[in-house]
C-alpha cells in the first residue's frame, strides 16, 4: 500500500519546502514537494546531496497531488543520499547523566537505579545550570574531580569540545516506515529520538529533519570504545520523512524550539511515551556544526544528528531492569514543523540487508543515464 503522505507531513506542509527520496521500479529518484504538490526532481539532479549543494529544489516532472500520494509501486527511502552521517551526543544534561549511569554500571541495567540517585543529587543540578566550556564549568569539572564524581561523559557535556562521531556509513541510513534494528545480543537499549540537521559541503545548515540513533547502552555502558559497535549496525540508523527546507515560514529558531514526540508501542500492549525538548539543549545547533565541520573536509556534505534529552527510566518488565525494546516494538518519533518517522524493531540480524552502497547506487545511475547529474 502507498504510504499516506499527508498523515507523515506538518499541518502546514502546503507553506513548505520539503526534498527526500524514494524507490521506483527503476532505482532511487529525488523528490520534492512544493505547494501540496509532488515532483521527481531526477532528471535534473540525481542526488539530494547535489541538490543541497546547488540549491536546486525547483522544477522536476509533476507526480500528482500529495494527497494522492507515491505512484504505484513507490516507497520512501531515507530523504539524504551521498551525505556523511554524523551524530553529536551527550548534549542534554538528562543524557549525560544516564551516560554516566551506563559507564558506572558497566552495562547492567539492574544497577542503574541506584546510581541514578546518587548521581542526581550530586551532579544533576550542576550540569544543568553551567554553560559547556565556560568558566564556571571549569570549576564544577574541578569539584567533581575532587570529589571521585569526573567521567568522560562530562567532559564532553561540560567542555569545551563537544562528541561528535560518524553514526551510519552513506547511503546505510533507513527511511520511514522502513524495519529498523538493535544488536541480536543486546540486552539494554532504546531509541532517540532526535533532530537531524542538513548541511551542505561549507556547514552552512539549509533545513532539518527527524531521526531515531539506535542507542546499546549495555554495549557502551562497558566501555566508551564500544560506541561504534553500540552505534553503527545494519538498519541502526533512521531518517525522514523529508528535510523540511529552511524558508521564510521554517527556519533553524524552529528547530532551536522545537518538541520531539517519541511513541513505543509495543506488542504485548506496552506503551512508553516520552518527549525530547531542544529547548533545553547545552548546545546551541549552529555551535554542533560548526565543531563537526571543524577541520573536516565534507565534499558532499554531511548530516548531523543533534543528541536527544530523552533517555528511557520506566522498569518494562523486572523492576529495576529499566526499558528496553521487544522485538515488534513500533516507535513514532513526530514534530510539529517536521513530520513524523515511523520504524518498527527488528535485530540487526534479521533486518533487511543493505545492498545498495556506492558502487551499486553509481551502476544504477549509470544504467539510468543519470550519473553525470549526481
Amino acid at each position: 500500500m502507498s504510504t499516506d503522505l499527508i498523515s507523515i507531513l506538518p499541518a502546514d506542509a502546503g507553506e513548505g519546502t520539503f526534498i527526500g527520496r524514494a524507490q521506483s521500479p527503476d532505482g532511487p529518484c529525488v523528490i520534492a514537494l512544493r505547494g501540496g504538490r509532488l515532483f521527481d526532481l531526477t532528471r535534473q539532479v540525481a542526488t539530494v546531496s547535489g541538490a543541497i549543494a546547488r540549491r536546486q529544489f525547483a522544477g522536476g516532472a509533476e507526480i500528482g497531488a500529495l494527497a494522492d500520494g507515491l505512484p504505484a509501486g513507490w516507497s520512501l527511502l531515507s530523504p539524504i543520499d551521498l551525505q556523511c552521517i554524523k551524530a553529536s551526543g551527550v548534549t542534554f544534561a538528562l543524557s549525560a547523566i544516564e551516560r554516566v549511569i551506563e559507564e558506572r554500571a558497566r552495562g547492567d541495567a539492574s544497577r542503574a537505579m541506584e546510581i541514578r540517585d546518587e548521581l542526581e543529587s550530586t551532579v544533576g543540578s550542576g550540569i544543568r545550570s553551567v554553560v559547556p566550556g565556560s568558566d564556571e564549568a571549569m570549576q564544577l569539572k574541578q569539584a567533581l574531580i575532587d570529589k571521585g564524581m569526573w567521567s568522560q561523559y562530562l567532559e564532553v557535556a561540560i567542555g569545551p569540545d563537544a562528541e561528535i562521531f560518524s553514526k551510519s556509513p552513506v547511503l546505510s541510513s533507513v527511511g520511514h516506515d522502513a524495519p529498523i534494528g538493535v544488536r541480536s545480543d543486546s540486552s539494554w537499549n532504546n531509541p532517540e529520538p532526535e533532530v537531524v540537521l542538513v548541511c551542505d559541503a561549507k556547514g552552512a545548515i539549509l533545513g532539518a529533519t527527524l531521526g531515531n540513533d539506535v542507542n546499546l547502552r549495555d554495549f557502551e555502558g562497558r566501555s566508551a570504545l564500544l560506541l561504534s559497535k553500540a552505534k553503527d549496525n545494519t538498519a541502526s540508523c533512521a531518517i525522514g520523512p523529508f528535510i523540511r527546507l529552511f524558508d521564510d515560514h521554517f527556519t533553524l529558531d524552529d528547530v532551536r524550539g522545537a518538541d520531539v514526540e517519541l511513541t513505543i508501542e509495543g506488542p504485548e500492549g506496552y506503551r512508553l511515551e516520552g518527549r525530547n525538548e531542544m529547548a533545553q539543549i547545552s548546545r546551541d545547533p549552529a555551535d554542533l556544526v560548526s565543531q563537526c565541520l571543524s577541520e573536516h573536509h565534507y565534499p558532499d556534505g554531511f548530516v548531523l544528528f543533534c543528541g536527544t534529552l530523552f533517555a528511557p527510566t520506566q522498569d518494562r518488565d523486572e523492576p529495576g531492569a529499566g526499558f528496553t525494546h521487544k522485538m515488534g516494538d513500533s516507535v513514532t518519533i513526530r514534530s510539529e514543523r517536521i513530520g513524523t518517522l515511523r520504524n518498527t524493531v527488528t535485530t540487526s540480524r534479521d533486518a533487511p540487508s543493505w545492498t545498495c552502497g556506492i558502487g551499486e547506487f553509481v551502476r544504477n545511475l549509470t544504467q539510468r543515464g543519470l550519473v553525470d547529474r549526481i
